[in-house]
């Protein structure tokens, strides 16, 4: 079990751990370098925004036939802003320079009104630029900024009027809350995605703290917000916000898969769990597959599904008379791959029976010449067999 286990250690750190599953997602994403890829891929598109193909064909040729072109930004705007950047950096730099230099020489108040004033004054240059539409590009810090800051000083205000107070539960679940109404009302009132990111962060944080508040396992917590969320990111599909579809149904099957490994754990052992979990996910990729929505959702689907699968069934049969069920599970699975064209579950699947094999040599034949000699013999009627399949598929 070493040899996986170091193998599924290596994957964890090339992906840079848990919470680099999406970037991961990217980088493994098949990227698009014939013409019948690109014309799946344009499918896939129109299918995920109900483009029609007479829409296509519009654009098309109105693209073709327009003669207008686009003039660059001129340097006067550049220069403008880049100086609203830097002034922006400088001001935020003076502040944090001030506020850790004379941080422990304040009072209360002064310490109040330093975070949470700054984060309302934030929040007050936010309001103002949406309401007059100007500076579209500064709206994503200008949202983020106001949320930290105001987030950091509601919680220094509490530790001032409460010094001596221990229930952080309490603590987070009245500023998650405050500030859940904050972004939810801008968000009411303006209707941009980075708001609605900003409310459903806040409101989930609140109601995990909540439900944790209220002495309810944290395995039906992940269970009920994973699923719940999961609708939420169906439901962001058919919005003008789908920009958070993906992250928000990555977020969810994790969150709701853990809730589920937890409680199956607790009910067998982790292997089964494991076992279930990874099944789940991989069927989970091939739904995705199905609907050609998400490719790399439903690619990193089957990469950690497989994972999962292939550890917890050598643990079930590692030292039994099954040992050799994992081989052929691990062939089985060579034609799901064909099937389903999953480079990463092709993958997976290789290096499960590489390993394998070279484990139950090690454990079985370490000084027998015939063993390597008959892996050897078989390679070579398969590779035989794939061929004459290949000519004989080509004739009919």
């Amino acid at each position: 079990m070493i040899w996986l286990l170091a193998i599924f250690v290596i994957f964890v750190l090339i992906g840079g751990g848990i919470w680099a599953w999406l970037l991961m997602a990217g980088i493994l994403s098949s990227s698009v370098s014939d013409k019948p890829s690109a014309l799946k891929k344009i499918t896939q598109l129109m299918h995920r925004f109900d483009i029609a193909s007479a829409e296509v064909e519009t654009a098309f040729h109105a693209s073709a036939d327009s003669s207008v072109t686009i003039d660059p930004r001129s340097k006067s705007d550049i220069a403008k802003t880049l100086f609203i950047y830097l002034g922006a950096i400088f001001i935020l730099a003076g502040i944090s320079a001030y506020v850790g230099m004379f941080w422990d020489s304040m009072g209360s108040a002064m310490r109040v009104l330093i975070s949470l004033g700054v984060g309302y004054i934030l929040f007050i240059v936010l309001i103002s630029a949406l309401h007059e539409k100007k500076y579209p590009r500064l709206i994503l810090p200008l949202t983020l900024a106001p949320a930290f800051v105001m987030t950091s000083g509601w919680f220094v205000l509490i530790h001032e009027v409460f010094p001596q107070g221990n229930n952080w539960r309490t603590a987070v679940l009245a500023v998650l809350g405050v500030m859940a109404l904050h972004q939810g009302a801008l968000f009411s009132k303006y209707r941009i995605t980075v708001l609605l990111f900003t409310t459903l962060f806040f409101v989930y944080g609140f109601m995990q703290v909540g439900l944790d508040r209220l002495g309810i396992p944290i395995t039906y917590i992940a269970i009920v917000l994973g699923a719940s969320l999961l609708l939420v990111g169906t439901k962001l599909e058919e919005t003008s916000h789908r920009v958070l579809a993906e992250p928000a149904l990555l977020i969810a099957i994790c969150w709701l898969n853990a809730g589920l490994f937890d409680f199956i754990a607790g009910s067998t052992s982790p292997n089964w769990a494991a076992l279930i979990v990874g099944v789940s996910l991989m069927f989970t990729a091939y739904g995705l597959q199905k609907t050609e929505r998400y490719p790399r959702l439903a690619g990193l689907g089957y990469f950690a599904g497989s994972i999962m699968l292939y550890s917890a069934l050598f643990d079930l049969v590692y030292n039994t008379p099954l040992e050799l069920l994992y081989l052929a599970a691990t062939v089985s699975m060579l034609y799901v791959c064909v099937v389903l064209q999953s480079r990463l579950l092709l993958f997976t699947t290789v290096i499960a029976m590489l390993g394998f094999i070279g484990f139950y040599t090690a454990e079985h034949f370490a000084n027998s010449l015939g063993w390597p000699v008959t892996l050897v013999l078989l390679g070579v009627i398969f590779l035989g067999v794939g061929t004459i399949a290949i000519k004989v598929r080509r004739h009919i």
